[in-house]
């Protein structure tokens, strides 16, 4: 319908156009209003909900959008403030209605908290290990759920592996001197244990202090 063939009339709102039988039609500016305020982030904004036809539709259309949109967000920032406030590592985000690319931006979400939590998880699992007095438990290097580690989650398996070594070496090495100079009476046994600094060192230093002083 050509803008000859429409007239306004006022309302509530201000001045709206209108067909020649009264009904009410989308308003260009209306329309780059209602975008600059979505694009803005307000998702508040909507169309009217009083129109027919083609109009009728497209402000159907962006109103579901930005409903979608805005529950996204709400979405994400509750599995946010879950997740990264309170703990909660099973806490992932709903489908919602959401489709084709905004399906796989929450895919994309839930896929990034699986594999921090799946990390995570992994950590904890040979660091409990280590507390039973377990120091055979290493995190895997080559395969991380989804491929070998990289990046930073690879430096922190490389840390965590060195850490369990370590110990299983100085255990090893304290087991080896009790047994040489209590069992054998080996004098002068001296753990080995290379690479060692801080509170390491210092634990070997003082076994072999020991063992050099009986």
């Amino acid at each position: 319908m050509s803008t000859a063939e429409t007239k306004t009339a006022a309302n509530g709102n201000g001045k709206t156009k209108v067909t020649p039988g009264g009904a009410p039609i989308l308003d260009h500016r209306h329309i780059l209003s209602a975008l600059r305020a979505f694009k803005r982030g307000d998702f508040s904004v909507r169309m009217r909900e009083d129109l027919t036809g083609v109009d009728g539709q497209i402000a159907e259309t962006f109103n579901e959008m930005v409903e979608l949109v805005r529950s996204i967000r709400d979405e994400a920032s509750d599995v946010s403030q879950a997740v990264g406030k309170a703990g909660q590592a099973a806490k992932r985000m709903r489908r919602l209605n959401a489709a084709g690319g905004w399906a796989e931006y929450v895919s994309a979400v839930n896929e990034v908290i699986q594999d921090l939590s799946g990390h995570a998880n992994e950590i904890a699992r040979v660091v409990s290990a280590v507390a039973r007095g377990d120091l055979e438990q290493t995190m895997e290097i080559d395969e991380g759920g989804h491929g070998p580690r990289r990046g930073e989650f690879l430096r922190h398996a490389k840390i965590v592996n060195g850490m369990v070594a370590r110990l299983a070496q100085f255990g090893s090495e304290v087991t080896r001197v009790a047994q040489e100079v209590g069992g054998e009476g080996k004098l002068g046994a001296q753990a080995r244990v290379q690479g060692v600094s801080g509170v390491w060192k210092d634990l070997t230093d003082s076994v072999n202090l020991m063992a050099s002083n009986l």
